[in-house]
């Protein structure tokens, strides 16, 4: 497509100037010329994105280095080990894993595409001076485009024509209030979109009036293609989860290669073994000690974590959104609709020389309430709702909240005419013939333009002359009313004797008698204060990103808790923000909380700031101007009431119910599951750590303990069931009361290295204790078992220790996963059976473990023996004292914590 007037302010020409521009006539253009420029601008329509095969993308999923590591462990399994069972084990997780990954992930191609379908189908052109209704994607720059009540904008238009037109632009700005357009030449400095009033916008709804207007922008040059291709060209960020599973991949690599190497010279060249029996050993050993359920694993607990969520209106789009809810440092959040209730609603009334609350009890004669309802054009839904400008159906629910019958109020004072509103003079009235022969003229509008057309003042049911205190009194009170950002009309009214015969502004709109000021706002949630407050306390930085202007967003702010009263220096306007470079808005970053009047660009420039500065941005939108910056942040949150498709296209979370509070209820589910696949993580790696040590050690000792079958099994029972129940833990009590753990921790963090390596010593210190006891202390001995061979006899002494290792080994992991239900508190304080899928799982993996033991035929398989109870006894004693060993070094660690905590509080004398 041939470069269009992108750059070109058009809302700062006058409309000659914009004609000569795009090269137009008022009567539009011939066929002809519509049709050559066709070719040269293309179609009316936004570019399609690249899009991936289902190949690719199944590609795309085996890049993560954990899975590399994976496919390459059950390479060298099944060539050199001839293990094939448990390469087919790694191979099936590494398979189902991308499955899932492909299945759950949504691209930009999605997004797009809803932008597509937003488009108009027709639009009512001028060609050759006729009115013609032509496919919308055939539109180009210098046609005349006709608007009505009801349509879509086709494209960006620089209006000719506006008679009370009124445009909803929420999902390009964010401003629930339809704008009023007006025919005038705007400053040429950059406008934010919100207050270029002489445009119209391509896919926005034409909600009053009509209009005509000259195309000057279409399809990728439009701001709704400038939208589409930030979404194409956003970053695709990396999970914080991505990255610690990345590390942890290359981490466990280096160690078990590492561990390999050692083993295999010492087995060589120490202890003579052959070179290709050590070769084997130690390549069973290196894919013995990697963890190949926890990709798995880690799928099954964040599909968990979406389950839970959904049941809290939080509907997961992309997994790793699940756990990166859990770090997240910024909540940066839409406000109409999200912090707010996206409806406008009356809050304050000024009548009688009083400002009251909107809940105080008001008469049904009252005159505001009468005028506000009269001139009214909103409709009443067959189900009840509302149809209508949202101030004016404000309006009406207000009156209908304090029992106003407006249908019968209408029949008494039916409507006989009416002046509409127009945006010149600011103005709607309507004329009411009463039971007593006279007509009421009532007036709503702007509070200067009305007040200046009355010479009376109603008070106490008595119409007095205004006098000039009154009047200063009635400015003051719009005043301080616009202050708490209401949007204010104005109340007037008078009696006619008889209707003029030509009803116009100059008969109608003066001499009025003034009723009352009413004040409006799109409200803030309930329970969204206390979601800011929690959000607070738990470290999250809560910033409200708005297309309101500034003195709304500041206001609702406030309310919420976001900012403090009187600190207006935390809120920037987008015009503001253009004024900055990119470094000095991130030495400012900090300072700003709340940003009104913004474009698309300025939430990407917002979103990207906080992320240089390591930041977890979650970012909420339900707008197509939103869509860039969801697919920009770490996750975007979408609206899944308001929210258009493009927006839910590019977010990684929806919200069924569109509400702050919620996201504040996914960030706790999002920690807790963080929280417990780190708790798998430590369970997982301490195990393999215990496994490793203990085939590690005992090729040192020349010791033959465990067998690759006994490897096999351990890690089928003990690292299935109790890992993935492990992932299903309540939340700890004091979850939320912490900071968010940031993008530069990892799984390891939090005293989960450390306990990875004292446990896994521990597994495999006890487990080799028990080996070297049942030979030292054999059941089976000369004494009891004479005229037995001396081979005969070590060979069963030998089965009885391998059992008794194995035994403990595999019992003991299961106590361990006791241990792990926190990383420092005791599991008596976190409840060590409060989660009934764990108890469970343990009960089945001590089945499993148990069952190869005892029952005969079973045992023959795994090469163990059968125990005595004093052998029994020694396996159940040495697996149980890993859960005292580990509460004691807790206690000492909670106990070294809390003097360090109480000498750092200590006041440091100069």
């Amino acid at each position: 497509m041939t470069e269009q007037q992108k750059n070109v302010s058009f809302y700062a020409l006058d409309t000659a100037s914009t004609l000569a521009e795009v090269k137009a006539s008022p009567t539009g253009l011939s066929k002809k010329e519509a049709q050559k420029r066709l070719e040269i601008y293309g179609k009316n329509e936004l570019a399609e994105g690249k899009k991936k095969s289902l190949i690719m993308k199944f590609a795309e999923q085996f890049k993560d280095f954990m899975i590399l590591v994976l496919l390459a462990a059950a390479i060298i399994s099944a060539i050199v080990s001839h293990e094939i069972v448990d390469s087919m084990i790694i191979l099936l997780v590494v398979i189902i894993n991308a499955i899932m990954g492909v299945f759950q992930e949504s691209k930009a191609e999605q997004a797009i595409e809803a932008l597509k379908q937003m488009s108009t189908p027709n639009a009512n052109v001028l060609r050759d001076g006729h009115t013609l209704s032509i496919k919308s994607d055939e539109l180009v720059p210098g046609d005349i485009v006709l608007l009505e009540a009801g349509d879509v904008v086709p494209a960006d238009l620089r209006l000719l024509e506006a008679a009370s037109l009124k445009i909803e632009e929420a999902a390009l700005t964010g401003e629930s209030v339809p704008v009023e357009k007006e025919l005038v030449v705007l400053p040429a400095e950059d406008i934010g979109i919100g207050d270029r009033i002489n445009m119209a916008f391509s896919n926005s709804n034409v909600t009053y009036g009509r209009g005509k207007g000259v195309v000057v922008n279409t399809g990728m040059s439009t701001e709704v293609g400038k939208i589409a291709d930030m979404l194409a060209q956003a970053d695709e960020t990396e999970t914080p989860l991505k990255n610690n599973l990345n590390e942890l991949g290359k981490f466990l690599t280096i160690a078990i290669i590492v561990i390999a190497i050692i083993m295999f010279v010492v087995g060589t060249v120490f202890n003579g073994t052959s070179f290709v029996d050590m070769l084997l050993t130690s390549i069973s050993l290196a894919v013995a000690a990697i963890p190949e359920g926890l990709p798995a694993i880690v799928t099954i607990i964040l599909a968990l974590g979406t389950q839970v969520m959904a049941k809290r209106n939080s509907v997961i789009r992309k997994l790793p959104a699940v756990e990166t809810l859990g770090s997240t440092d910024i909540i940066a959040s839409d406000k109409t609709g999200t912090l707010t209730l996206n409806q406008m609603t009356v809050e304050k009334l000024y009548y009688d020389f009083h400002q009251v609350a909107s809940t105080e009890p008001i008469e049904l004669t009252n005159k505001a309430l009468r005028i506000m309802n009269y001139v009214n054009d909103t409709k009443v839904a067959q189900d009840g709702s509302l149809i209508g400008d949202p101030t004016e159906t404000a309006l009406v629910q207000f009156g209908l909240d304090h029992q106003l019958d407006l249908a019968d109020c209408l029949k008494q004072e039916p409507r006989v005419a009416e002046l509409p509103f127009d945006s010149e003079r600011k103005l709607m009235s309507t004329i009411h013939q009463t039971a007593n022969g006279k007509y009421l003229v009532a007036v709503k509008g702007a509070p200067d333009v009305l007040i200046e057309r009355t010479t009376r003042v109603l008070s106490q049911d008595q119409e007095l002359p205004m006098t000039q205190e009154q009047r200063q009194e009635i400015l003051f009170n719009n005043t301080d009313m616009a202050k708490q950002a209401l949007r204010v009309l104005a109340m007037g009214y008078k009696y006619l004797d008889e209707l003029p015969e030509k009803l116009t502004s100059e008969e109608l709109e003066n001499e009025l008698v003034f009723a009352g000021l009413v004040g409006m706002i799109d409200p803030e949630r309930k329970e969204a204060a206390e979601a800011v407050r929690l959000a607070k306390s738990a470290g999250i930085r809560p910033i409200m990103i708005t297309g309101d202007h500034k003195d709304t967003a500041e206001a609702i702010a406030v309310r919420l808790g976001i900012i403090r009263a009187g600190n207006d220096k935390a809120v920037l306007t987008g015009a503001e923000l253009n004024e900055m470079t990119d470094e000095e808005f991130a030495k400012r970053v900090y300072d700003y909380s709340v940003y009104a009047r913004v474009s698309p660009e300025h939430k990407v420039r917002i979103v990207k700031a906080w992320q240089k500065e390591g930041k977890v941005v979650a970012m909420t939108g339900d707008g197509v101007n939103d869509a860039p910056s969801l697919k920009q942040a770490d996750i975007g949150i979408g609206m899944g009431i308001t929210g258009t498709e493009v927006s839910k296209g590019a977010s990684d979370m929806v919200l069924a119910d569109d509400n702050f509070a919620t996201i504040v209820v996914a960030v706790e589910e999002g920690r807790k599951v963080f929280s417990n696949i780190q708790k798998t993580v430590q369970y997982l790696l301490a195990a393999n750590l215990g496994e490793v040590l203990t085939l590690f050690l005992a090729t040192l000792f020349a010791w033959d303990t465990l067998l690759p079958i006994h490897l096999l099994w351990i890690n089928l029972v003990t690292d299935t069931f109790p890992a993935i129940a492990l992932g299903m833990e309540p939340a700890e009590k004091d979850l939320m009361s912490h900071k968010p753990r940031g993008r530069n921790s990892n799984l390891f963090s939090g005293g989960v290295f450390s306990s990875i390596i004292y446990q896994g010593i521990l597994e495999g210190g006890i487990t080799l204790f028990v080996y070297w006891f049942s030979l030292r202390y054999p059941a089976h001995t000369a004494l009891n078992m004479p005229g037995l061979s001396e081979q005969a006899l070590y060979t069963l002494q030998h089965a009885d220790a391998l059992t008794m290792c194995f035994a403990t080994l595999g019992f003991m992991q299961l106590f361990h996963a006791f241990n792990v239900k926190s990383v420092k508190q005791s599991i008596f304080k976190v409840g060590p059976f409060r989660n009934k899928a764990f108890n469970w799982a343990i009960l089945l993996s001590f089945a499993l473990m148990g069952v190869i033991i005892l029952v005969p035929g079973l045992n023959d398989i795994f090469r163990v023996a059968s125990l005595n109870a004093g052998q029994w006894a020694v396996v159940a004693g040495a697996s149980f004292s890993i859960i005292p060993i580990v509460e004691i070094v807790k206690f000492v660690q909670r106990k070294v914590e809390t003097v360090q905590e109480k000498e750092q509080s200590l006041p440091v004398n100069n």
